[in-house]
């Protein structure tokens, strides 16, 4: 009994922790990591599409969830106006498909 439950925490915690729920702060020192949205998806490091449900977003592709509560976010991220000054460039895509690391040096920033 005691290894069904160790098994079954570990397969939420191994859930949670590359879920792609995120919050977008106003203030760049609360957030996790700075994003800049550039014009063309070959100069992005992840192509993002944005998922209606929070149950859609899991693993580390690219398939984000803005949630309105920082507090059920899995990473606080800031909007900068510059790419200089940004952690990870991202493409909004219209295609769950299209989605994905095109830089995966940067993965780590959203586990």
């Amino acid at each position: 009994m005691k290894k069904i439950i160790l098994a079954s925490a570990l397969f939420m915690l191994t859930l949670t922790a590359y879920s792609q729920k995120v919050y977008s702060t106003n203030s760049e020192y609360s957030a996790d990591v700075k994003v800049y949205v550039v014009s063309s998806e070959y100069s992005a490091d992840l192509k993002v599409y944005k998922v209606s449900s929070e149950y859609s977003a899991d693993g580390n592709e690219g398939h984000w969830y803005f949630t309105d509560s920082e507090y059920s976010a899995d990473k606080k991220i800031y909007f900068v106006n510059s790419e200089y000054s940004a952690d990870l460039k991202i493409y909004f895509v219209n295609s769950e498909y299209s989605a994905g690391w095109r830089n995966s040096d940067k993965k780590h920033l959203m586990y």
